[in-house]
C-alpha cells in the first residue's frame, strides 16, 4: 500500500460532546485533516457521550478526536472511553482531545486511555503528525 493509500484510510471522527456550544476549533481541525488526506466525519454540536460512541462504532473510525472547551473533560471523556470498551472499539480507537484543559487534567485523562491532549494553538501540522504516526498502528 502506498503512503497515500495508507492516508486515505484514516477515517476521523471530530466530535463536540456536551453543551459546549464553541465549534470554530472542530471545523479547524476537521479541514486541516480532510487536507491531509484522511476521512472525517464532524458530529455537530451538542452530542451525549452515548451519541459519540455510537458514531464512532458505527462508522468504524481510526481516531476520535474530541474538541471539549466547556471544562466538562473530566466527566464527559471517561463516558466515552467506557462506551468504547462496551462496544470492544477501544484498542483499535485513537483518542484525541483537544480544547483547554489544565495540565494535571492531561494526565489523568492520558491515564484513561486518551493518545494526546492538544491544546489551543497547537500548530496543525503537528497534529496531522500524531495522527499519520499513532493511527496506522491500531
Amino acid at each position: 500500500m502506498s503512503a497515500d493509500q495508507e492516508q486515505q484510510s484514516i477515517r476521523c471522527l471530530v466530535a463536540k460532546v456536551g453543551l459546549d456550544g464553541h465549534d470554530r476549533g472542530a471545523h479547524v481541525i476537521a479541514r486541516a485533516f480532510r487536507d491531509a488526506g484522511f476521512e472525517v466525519i464532524y458530529s455537530g454540536l451538542h452530542n451525549a457521550p452515548d451519541e459519540i460512541v455510537q458514531a464512532a462504532v458505527q462508522e468504524d473510525v481510526n481516531v476520535l478526536g474530541i474538541s471539549i472547551l466547556s471544562g466538562a473533560h473530566d466527566t464527559l471523556v471517561p463516558k466515552i472511553v467506557e462506551g468504547l470498551k462496551e462496544y470492544d472499539a477501544f484498542d483499535d480507537t485513537l483518542i484525541l482531545v483537544g480544547g483547554v484543559v489544565p495540565d494535571d487534567d492531561k494526565a489523568e485523562l492520558k491515564e484513561l486511555g486518551v493518545a494526546e491532549v492538544f491544546g489551543p494553538g497547537t500548530p496543525m501540522e503537528e497534529t496531522i503528525e500524531f495522527v499519520r504516526e499513532n493511527a496506522s498502528e491500531r
